[in-house]
């Protein structure tokens, strides 16, 4: 994919989709590769917690891949079959989202830090057939894969146990180096990803092949002309997220570009200095989060002399001061971006072919019809109010949510696919962002929806009734807060409290527990019994005064 045009306004005007009809991600991201120039090129670079360093050529990739869809398919798995991959930044984690590309299967990625509750529902909402996990995994989610009925077989990176957990490594090592990837068509299903929606349990979000070719505008511009000589990626972002998965590894393979994982610890904001500079981080995608406790770093110029040229991030507005910063500790302009789970990547910034205007969602991708629309579809007047909406057909855009045609349907006004976000696009073709039109939280980068913490909630035995907001907070942009009914006889001191936010930790997801818990006496709700989430940020925002 080429994007010609010395301007922005040529490069959108020039630009034209060429979608293959026939596209496979394990193909394009590295098969084709390890059969051309780039066998013997590092594909990923991984580096250990100790330091020592493993190198994966895209040869490398390829084999393991063919081993990989061998073993799947001695399983029983086949086109259309769900695995799920619930590892975080591993070699494993490639191999296996090629592997399953491989067979035409749909790759589900899962965070590794997902609770029993969180992916107890996924598994069993899916359908999932293969799960492939580690040690470390299946403790955290115990008991989540009993009584799963399409769950044929688990898999663990770290060895065989107990219920029949299966070695991954062993079943790799006795299968066949040589497997012929099944042909597949562009709109073939490829990932499903689940997102958390405001009401009920979360969405699962059905993407075809063709949506790694529609993340490359908002990869190229963003990263200034991505690829260039000598790039090299990494994300802190876990790769189960479409920031860790779309936004980098995927794209960075695609073009041939080494991907740098290393195994998971705490973020740390000098470590995260020290590290782009000692392996020649190149390009990066930063969640705004992570850059905001960045900050705190103090002369990271000068005590960590780097060679990046680019860093893209999304998920919240940075500000200008933020822009500020990032233009004094890296020497260049941050380019933010934007899009959700359903249609990502569709506006962002290129510093180069543009001014940045800190505080906007940028400009349109080229190849992206983006605009804001009212109530009924049509686009409104620049400066006014509206639903953010992309237009199809569009190669990043969403299938349809799994078994959710309902669901599906209110996602579109006529041609318009309605993101939700409240915006307002200038004269210049930038847009604003102004707030939800739903009740979506949007903390360190998740959209979190407050439906399945309300009902984890419940489920602990002092809870009678819960309400969950988010609320502004300096680093993360918004932190959960939940409003709990007690059940009679609870005392509301600190260590229910800490019990309380453990509960939703460890059932859930560590991103998802609310950062406080306000104990009220009524809950506020509507005749037919539903929270009213207003009044509850109402509530909140007195606190304030």
């Amino acid at each position: 994919m080429e994007i010609h045009g010395a301007t922005y306004e040529e490069a959108y005007s020039n630009f034209r989709w060429n979608t293959p009809e026939q596209f496979n991600v394990a193909e394009m991201c590295c098969l084709r590769h390890a059969r051309g120039s780039l066998r013997d090129a590092p594909g990923l670079i991984y580096v250990r917690s100790d330091g020592t360093v493993d190198t994966y050529t895209f040869g490398h990739l390829a084999t393991y891949a063919a081993r990989f869809a061998n073993v799947l398919m001695h399983l029983g798995a086949g086109r259309g079959d769900i695995v799920g991959v619930h590892l975080p930044q591993t070699p494993e984690a490639v191999i296996a989202h090629f592997g399953i590309q491989m067979i035409g299967a749909i790759a589900l990625p899962l965070f590794a830090l997902f609770g029993p509750d969180a992916m107890q529902f996924r598994l069993a909402d899916s359908a999932t057939k293969v799960l492939v996990t580690s040690r470390a995994g299946l403790e955290r989610i115990e008991g989540a894969t009993a009584d799963q009925s399409a769950l044929a077989h688990v898999l663990s990176i770290d060895g065989a146990g107990a219920n029949d957990v299966k070695s991954f490594w062993h079943l790799m090592e006795s299968a066949s180096p040589q497997a012929t990837v099944v042909p597949t068509h562009s709109e073939d299903p490829a990932f499903l990803m689940y997102t958390s929606g405001t009401t009920g349990n979360p969405k699962g979000v059905l993407h075809a092949q063709r949506v790694l070719y529609g993340h490359l505008p908002g990869i190229i511009l963003p990263h200034e002309q991505f690829p260039q000589s000598g790039d090299k990626f990494w994300t802190p972002a876990d790769w189960a997220w479409a920031g860790g998965l779309f936004d980098a590894l995927l794209p960075a393979l695609y073009y041939g570009v080494p991907m740098v994982g290393r195994q998971p610890s705490a973020f740390d904001p000098e470590d995260a200095f020290d590290f782009m500079a000692c392996h020649g981080i190149r390009n990066a995608f930063m969640p705004p989060t992570a850059l905001r406790i960045m900050r705190k770093v103090e002369n990271p110029r000068g005590r960590y002399p780097h060679v990046l040229r680019s860093i893209a991030t999304g998920g919240e507005s940075l500000g200008e001061d933020m822009i500020a910063w990032g233009q004094d500790a890296f020497g260049f302009t941050l380019n933010e971006i934007y899009g959700q789970t359903e249609v990502n990547l569709v506006t962002g910034n290129c510093a180069s072919l543009f001014p940045v205007r800190p505080g906007s969602m940028g400009r349109a991708m080229p190849g992206h019809i983006v605009d804001v629309v009212d109530a009924d579809g049509q686009p409104c007047p620049d400066n006014v109010d509206g639903i953010v909406a992309v237009k199809r057909p569009n190669p990043v855009m969403f299938l349809e949510y799994w078994k959710n045609p309902e669901a599906t349907a209110r996602k579109f006004i006529g041609e318009w696919c309605l993101l939700g976000d409240v915006a307002r696009r200038d004269p210049e073709g930038y847009f604003w962002f102004r707030g939800r039109d739903d009740d979506i939280i949007i903390s360190s980068g998740y959209r979190i929806g407050p439906s399945e913490i309300e009902e984890c909630l419940v489920t602990h035995p002092a809870v009678v009734l819960a309400g969950v907001i988010g609320t502004p907070d300096e680093t993360r942009g918004e932190v959960v807060v939940a409003y709990v009914v007690l059940a009679d006889g609870q005392e509301a001191d600190e260590d229910l409290v800490i019990n309380i936010q453990n509960h939703v930790k460890t059932r859930l997801a560590a991103h998802e527990y609310p950062r406080a818990v306000r104990v009220i006496s009524d809950m506020p709700v509507t005749l037919t019994g539903k929270i009213r989430r207003r009044d509850l940020r109402v509530l909140e925002a007195s606190r304030k005064v």
